[in-house]
């Protein structure tokens, strides 16, 4: 059974960056493609992104069997400690990565995280 987790990450993106970047390439790590079939092979996610001046605060709503957790956090960490990715076209966005780290379903999140964990 799939439990909800969260994960949260820091980074430094230049002007003009794309700020979805660093989502999409959670979304590769995780599910190997952009575009597949839901629901996710490994964890079913979601990344929310606040911008805070040239910096992106992420917040990664995950659904994982708990044996999972860690794999899908190293993963998430790995992708964002890459700081590139490349699109469909060979065009890449570039981030830097300040910090990541495990924490807590807020109340406002509980919806979607029972949704994602039902798959």
């Amino acid at each position: 059974m799939r439990v909800a987790f969260v994960h949260t990450a820091l980074v430094e993106v230049g002007p003009g960056a794309d700020v979805a970047a660093p989502g999409a390439a959670i979304t590769l790590a995780l599910c190997g493609s952009w575009e597949h079939v839901p629901p996710c092979p490994l964890a079913a996610h979601h990344t929310g992104v606040e911008e805070l001046g040239d910096q992106v605060r992420l917040r990664i709503l995950f659904a994982a069997e708990p044996a999972d957790e860690l794999e899908v956090r190293d993963r998430i960490t790995k992708a964002l400690a890459a700081g590139v990715v490349t699109r469909p076209d060979g065009s890449t966005s570039e981030w830097a990565l300040i910090s990541t780290g495990a924490a807590s379903v807020e109340p406002s999140e509980e919806t979607h995280a029972v949704r994602l964990a039902r798959g």
